[in-house]
Order: C-alpha cells, then sequence, then structure tokens
C-alpha cells in the first residue's frame, strides 16, 4: 500500500479527520508508513506489534525501578512504545487485517500501557497521590469518550492537550531528564507528573465540553 492510499484509509478510520490538514501529522504518518512496511514485508500481524508494544512499557518500568543512568533507557523505552503505539495500526490498515477485536486489544493495552507510564514516574521519585490523579483523570477521559460514541457520536470531536502522544512525549522526556543526571534530581519526575497532572485536568475538560457540545447538537 502506497502512502496516499495509507493516509486515505487513515482518515476513513478516524472519523475523518484529514491528515494533510496538520502537517506534523501528515509528517509523522508518513514516518509510520516507512517503517511498517517492513514488518509487513515480514508477515507480523497487528496484533503482535500491539503486544510488543506493551513489552517495551514493562521493560521501561523495570528501567525505571533501577532507578539512577536506568532512567535514561526508562525514557527512550517509553518513547519506542510511543513508535510501536503507531505501528500496530499502520499495520493493520496496511494489510487490512483492521479488526473490532484487534481495535478493543489495542485500546484495552493503551491504558493498561497509561497505567505504566505513570508507574514508571512513581518509581522515580514522582508523589503518588499526583500519579494516582492523572492516571484516573486520563482513564475518565477515555471513558467518556466511548460513551459518547455509545450514544451515537461517531466523530473525534477534539484532539485535547492529553491524548496518547502527549503521555508518551511527558513520561518519556521527564524520565529521561532524570537519567541525565544519574537518577539524583528527583524533581524532575515531580515536575514531570505535575506537568501530566495539569495537562490531564485541561484535556479532560477539553473532551467533555466538546461531547456535550456535539450530543447537543446532533439532538438538535
Amino acid at each position: 500500500m502506497d502512502r496516499e492510499e495509507y493516509l486515505r484509509r487513515w482518515a476513513e478510520l478516524h472519523g475523518g479527520m484529514e491528515p494533510s490538514s496538520n502537517r506534523l501529522v501528515a509528517f509523522w504518518l508518513t514516518v509510520v508508513h516507512a517503517l511498517a512496511r517492513p514488518l509487513v514485508a515480514l508477515g507480523a500481524s497487528p496484533n503482535a506489534v500491539t503486544t510488543l508494544g506493551l513489552g517495551i512499557v514493562l521493560a521501561a518500568v523495570g528501567a525505571a525501578a533501577a532507578g539512577g543512568p536506568w532512567l535514561l533507557l526508562a525514557g527512550l523505552l517509553v518513547l519506542l512504545s510511543g513508535l510501536a503505539d503507531n505501528l500496530d495500526g499502520a499495520v493493520a490498515v496496511m494489510t487490512s487485517r483492521t479488526s473490532r477485536w484487534g481495535y478493543v486489544y489495542d485500546s484495552v493495552v493503551d491504558r493498561i500501557a497509561d497505567l505504566l507510564f505513570l508507574l514508571a514516574l512513581w518509581l522515580a521519585g514522582a508523589p503518588a497521590w499526583v500519579c494516582i490523579v492523572t492516571g484516573g483523570l486520563t482513564f475518565l477521559q477515555e471513558y467518556a469518550r466511548a460513551r459518547a460514541a455509545a450514544a451515537g457520536m461517531s466523530e473525534i470531536g477534539v484532539v485535547s492537550v492529553w491524548e496518547r502522544p502527549s503521555r508518551v512525549l511527558v513520561v518519556g522526556m521527564f524520565l529521561f531528564a532524570d537519567g541525565l543526571y544519574g537518577g539524583d534530581v528527583t524533581e524532575l519526575a515531580v515536575v514531570g507528573a505535575a506537568v501530566a497532572a495539569l495537562l490531564a485536568v485541561v484535556g479532560t475538560g477539553q473532551v467533555l465540553v466538546m461531547i456535550r457540545r456535539r450530543l447537543r447538537q446532533s439532538a438538535d
């Protein structure tokens, strides 16, 4: 499957969101398409790539538990898991192997990964209560989207400030930064958790406001 066809199919599966309307999104999807092609050639299944991504996150948690300079590896693995999270969808689209089970499995793994990201921050020194609050808000945002879809809303609606890419970048960068200092500056993990919590509050608010507006419009 060439790039143009991949972008077209991606848009169909994401509520008609046109990648070309955002240069960063279009660039990222182009990179993902290029990296997914070898996996397609090897015959990798989308679910296998999803499982690999979860394994990478688990390895990141292990590195975070080791602490010290291992936090460098933890940060890199978190960032790598974000790439894997995109590759499974790309493989599914490019091999025409999208399925309802694959969608559910990917969503479940994503939620597990969200929790593991926050566990890694806690292991690096972030306050437990901040991580718990952030985790709760993250799940609330995703639950609200799922219930809105069940209520008849088919569009993405809004890309909040606390989507999967934001979660990967915030956790990955702060773990990596802490690792640069040998894990001795736990304040970096604290700041990372605080940034995550703030973005989770704003992101959840954005999604709830959007859902309320869209469902009211559809009822008129």
